[in-house]
């Protein structure tokens, strides 16, 4: 088990080494793409280093300085904020609202009232002017994308768990109420009532589930939502029933579809899709949070255990996370469309491969301790 830890630290390392790296690195078919289909109409550079994928590699790499309560990493964190607040945040959307979350965190932590007066008109602007879908739904609007009428299973973490947070953070108690509402919204119009699992959208124009995709990264979204957002805020009673049943069913399926590598498959019912490392990331470390926070059975900790090795192997020397498929628009014609979407380095393979790094570590020194 030592021999372990000390690769897994290893890794940590090298994933911790890399990230500021990848926090910085262009993504030039984005910024290509916004050249044609900015919806806001801003300076494109604006969105250059603040869209959803820096926004899930700055919450791993706060989690990991709420674990080590190393200086050098709120360095970064604060760093970065300045710097992009300095030179103008983009135009408000789902996507764009993903580093809210850690902003808001950081707030918290530091008191900055600069930090909070942001995080307080985004917060604002999505109770108020964020497009809404039939029944209140938060619309999924990206920065190239209208998504009219579509609800995706991405916006819980890119959007609902900052609102949730800063409701918390600012005592709102109606923006918790608000993210309650759309983490049931979601559940009633995403939840695959056969398995489990989660479809990657729904659109209120003709009441669907486009291709019915049971995609995996959009999937482990919630994996890591819902235990991210019980552990947040108080919610208890019926609601917190519910999300539990959901995370309850959705954990069983994902025990059943895993892979004989410990890996899951990027169209999770599908073997015949490629393997995704992100997914299996996100999944690992929803599942052995979940147990962490006694909201599922402790058996399921052998789904996390059985992915570490195959995580491990995908990680390189140079702290760059293999098999990590690009950001995902919605499939609209057919499921072999997620199985063409390419593979390449981005932050948020690097910030899920921390988060569930951290997590196992946590869980095998609680092991060692029971233990002694």
């Amino acid at each position: 088990m030592l021999k372990e830890e000390t690769l897994i630290q290893t890794k940590l390392n090298v994933l911790i080494e890399s990230f500021q790296k990848v926090l910085y690195e262009d993504d030039t078919d984005f910024l290509s793409n916004m050249k044609s289909r900015n919806l806001a109409g801003d300076d494109i550079t604006r969105y250059r280093y603040w869209e959803w994928t820096q926004g899930i590699g700055l919450f791993g790499f706060w989690k990991l300085f709420e674990k080590t309560k190393e200086e050098e990493y709120l360095e970064l964190i604060l760093k970065y904020y300045n710097e992009r607040i300095d030179s103008g945040l983009p135009s408000k959307n789902i996507n764009t609202c993903a580093p809210m979350l850690t902003l808001s965190y950081a707030a918290e932590y530091t008191g900055n009232p600069v930090f909070h007066t942001v995080c307080a008109e985004w917060a604002e602007w999505i109770m108020n002017e964020l497009p809404k879908t039939k029944e209140g739904g938060f619309q999924h609007i990206t920065s190239d994308t209208l998504n009219d009428q579509e609800l995706w299973d991405d916006t819980l973490v890119m959007t609902v768990l900052f609102l949730a947070n800063y409701g918390r953070i600012s005592n709102k108690p109606e923006y918790i109420e608000e993210a309650k509402y759309q983490f049931l919204l979601h559940i009633k119009y995403l939840a695959d009532k056969k398995t489990g699992l989660w479809y990657h959208g729904w659109t209120f124009h003709g009441n669907h589930n486009f291709v019915e995709a049971l995609w995996g990264r959009g999937n482990c979204w919630v994996t890591i939502a819902i235990p991210e957002f019980l552990h947040m805020v108080d919610c208890e009673g019926s609601i917190q029933r519910f999300l539990l049943e959901a995370l309850k069913a959705q954990v069983e399926a994902l025990a059943k579809y895993q892979g004989t590598s410990g890996m899951w498959h990027t169209l999770i019912d599908d073997n015949t899709s490629y393997t995704e490392t992100s997914a299996t990331c996100g999944f690992a470390y929803g599942i052995l949070k979940s147990v962490h926070l006694g909201l599922i059975d402790d058996s399921y900790k052998k789904c996390a255990y059985k992915a570490l090795e195959s995580i491990l192997l995908n990680i390189t020397d140079e702290g760059v996370v293999k098999q990590v498929s690009y950001g995902t628009a919605m499939g609209r014609v057919n499921k072999q469309f997620y199985k063409e979407i390419a593979i390449r380095s981005m932050p948020y393979g690097q910030a899920l491969a921390i988060l569930f790094l951290l997590e196992i570590t946590e869980d095998m020194e609680k092991d060692r301790v029971m233990k002694l």
